[in-house]
């Protein structure tokens, strides 16, 4: 294998200006301005090396897939740098046509009441350390980790989905229509 390849199946990420990272076997501490967070690597396929302003990646093998999860363990690392300096922010709306939806928050739980006219509420998880703010017809979702944030969305948007009706006529739900970098106060 030429060096040129070798090179192709490791890569860097420069470690930014206010964050501090220690690796302890698989996992890695995030610290930066906005708070800390964690990340396993235990079931991710590829060898990490943290020095004092990088943090060196490389595949254990040399085929296509190894490639990729390079590439993507690169992009995780990027985004939860960027989600300590910046964080992250997306809006979600609630639609309704006859029963007016509400939204409570209830320390780890997000309940969905009212929700085409059903008298239990729904509920969802918060994931990780995502901040829910529920303002009239608008939810707001920020945190440092985009994962965790876009998971709660998603867990949010799956609970109020519309089963068994015609979805071109019943468009209840909340869906999301902005993700914006920085935390909205």
């Amino acid at each position: 294998m030429s060096t040129e390849q070798v090179e192709k199946f490791q890569a860097e990420v420069v470690i930014p200006e206010g964050i501090k990272i220690t690796q302890n076997k698989h996992m890695l501490k995030f610290e930066g301005p906005l708070g800390k967070t964690f990340k396993s690597f235990r079931n991710i396929p590829v060898n990490i090396e943290v020095t004092e302003d990088k943090v060196l990646l490389k595949a254990p093998g040399t085929r296509k897939k190894d490639y990729s999860i390079l590439h993507t363990s690169r992009s995780i690392i990027r985004n939860i740098c960027e989600g300590l300096i910046v964080g992250y922010t997306i809006k979600m709306k609630i639609v309704y046509a006859h029963f007016p939806v509400t939204v409570k928050v209830e320390g780890k739980k997000i309940l969905i009441e009212n929700f085409q006219g059903e008298r239990a509420a729904r509920t969802t998880k918060i994931v990780g350390n995502t901040k829910v703010i529920p303002k009239g017809e608008d939810i707001i979702l920020t945190g440092e980790v985009w994962t965790d944030i876009t998971q709660t969305a998603a867990n949010i948007e799956l609970k109020t989905k519309v089963k068994n009706k015609d979805h071109r006529v019943f468009l209840d739900g909340i869906y999301i229509y902005n993700k914006e970098k920085g935390i909205e106060k």
